[in-house]
């Protein structure tokens, strides 16, 4: 091989392999800014009843102060049209919010009206559901900050908390995925549709063999005369 085709591929793989490591110098250099996007979340809105001032209670561990708002319902409470807390109805949260080392930990209880259908019966449904709920906000920069991924751990936001997705969460999973209008409700009549509730105790349909309906089509009956006479 020429000397100078040679020297002309060990230059170009010098200059490869320069790159390849200027390139791992400044990902290096850049992956805690990447991981710092990752782990920041949407800044939330200090007017809204759903947010708390992280400032009020301080960063003193230990530090505590109880919260009772009422707040609107967002959209998306609920199982479709099963069961659901109506879109703006209204939730009351009593909260017990605390500062610790790693962050502000709240404790609370969410009580709000819920509309839907029986799964059974499919008659209107409507009363109430109350859930408790614990979450940890970590500050940022904290070691829990730092050692979680996004959705593992929540966290303050400019001092803020929005504590609207820990309710909602909540509050979804006391909630029936298939809600009863009594625990004993005995559904519907799979042939008519009649509530059973509302059914006489003989209530029934007349199951035809499909063999023998052309017959019946032409006769009206296959009841001998005998059983006829008597009514059977």
């Amino acid at each position: 091989m020429p000397e100078h085709q040679s020297s002309t591929r060990a230059g170009a793989r010098r200059a490869d392999t320069g790159a390849a490591a200027r390139q791992s110098g400044t990902d290096a250099r850049h992956g805690d800014t990447r991981a710092g996007h990752r782990r920041r979340a949407a800044h939330p809105d200090p007017a809204s009843p759903w947010v708390i001032d992280t400032r009020e209670v301080g960063r003193r561990p230990g530090s505590m102060r109880r919260y009772r708002r009422t707040v609107p319902a967002p959209a998306g409470i609920g199982y479709g049209e099963v069961i659901g807390v109506p879109e703006g109805a209204d939730i009351g949260l009593e909260l017990r919010v605390e500062s610790v080392i790693e962050g502000v930990l709240i404790s609370g209880l969410a009580t709000g009206p819920v509309h839907g259908e029986c799964s059974r019966c499919l008659d209107e449904i409507s009363g109430e559901t109350t859930a408790t709920f614990t979450e940890l906000f970590a500050y940022p920069d904290s070691a829990t900050d730092s050692t979680t991924e996004v959705g593992e751990v929540s966290r303050i936001v400019d001092d803020l908390i929005d504590i609207q997705p820990v309710v909602h969460d909540a509050l979804l999973l006391a909630m029936p995925q298939a809600p009863l209008c009594e625990p004993d409700c005995l559904g519907l009549c799979p042939e008519c549709g009649g509530k059973w509730a509302e059914l006489g105790a003989d209530h029934g349909h007349e199951t035809i063999d499909p063999r023998w309906a052309g017959l019946i089509e032409r006769f009206g009956s296959l009841d001998t005369p005998e059983q006829r006479e008597h009514g059977q």
